[in-house]
């Protein structure tokens, strides 16, 4: 595979042929924010928090999904990045009903230690929200789709790692969710001793279910200053 030149935050880098921004900036040690790309899982550009400036594009690109091309001028951090990326959270959590001091993964939640670091606290924008039903009939998986963020990487992890292809997207606009079937309540057998979705969701919206006896354990959020 050929090797690529560009110049990324002022230095000229190179890489293989058909990585994507969002790569090669890992590679490179820049730390760039994303919830709906993981490794492993095809790209699909869904949460937009990773966009960057590229030189002579019109607008500011996904990084997780747009591969680099000879010549490219790439800035991860400039002001109308960072501006864009804290506007981009606030609109996430506008919608975002999740209430941290009572969720079971505040203290792990991707979409809260992600906001920190970007100084986004309440959002000043004004939207209707997405109130539903916590799911705790499967034994497997609880679902709390009122915290969930539609970043799909549940459907994608269920369906490109696991292969079991129990979630999809449904509705439209405002209303689209995650659904199960034709939007029914998600109680698979299949689910049993997978769970491979649980891991891969950034905020509470999939969660194993706990005993009452049993001890909550997760990794602290730590902000960066």
């Amino acid at each position: 595979m050929s090797s690529i030149t560009i110049a990324l935050n002022g230095s000229e880098v190179t890489a293989a042929e058909g990585k994507t921004i969002l790569e090669v900036a890992q590679e490179n040690g820049i730390d760039i924010p994303t919830f709906c790309s993981v490794e492993g899982l095809s790209p699909t550009g869904a949460c937009r928090i990773c966009v960057v400036e590229v030189e002579g594009s019109r607008t500011l690109v996904g990084s997780c999904h747009t591969p680099i091309t000879q010549g490219m001028v790439i800035q991860t951090h400039s002001q109308k990045v960072i501006e864009t990326r804290g506007v981009i959270m606030e609109l996430l959590l506008t919608s975002h009903c999740g209430t941290c001091y009572m969720c079971e993964q505040a203290n792990a939640c991707k979409l809260r230690a992600i906001a920190a670091d970007l100084d986004v606290g309440l959002p000043r924008f004004q939207s209707k929200k997405r109130f539903y039903q916590i799911e705790d009939i499967s034994p497997y998986i609880v679902r709390d789709l009122t915290k969930c963020i539609l970043c799909r990487k549940c459907v994608r992890a269920c369906n490109e790692i696991a292969g079991k292809n129990v979630f999809a997207t449904g509705y439209r606009g405002f209303d689209s969710k995650i659904v199960v079937d034709f939007d029914e309540v998600l109680d698979k057998k299949v689910c049993r001793d997978c769970g491979i979705c649980i891991p891969h969701c950034p905020t509470g919206a999939l969660s194993a279910p706990v005993g009452i006896t049993e001890e909550k354990k997760a990794t602290p959020l730590i902000i960066r200053s």
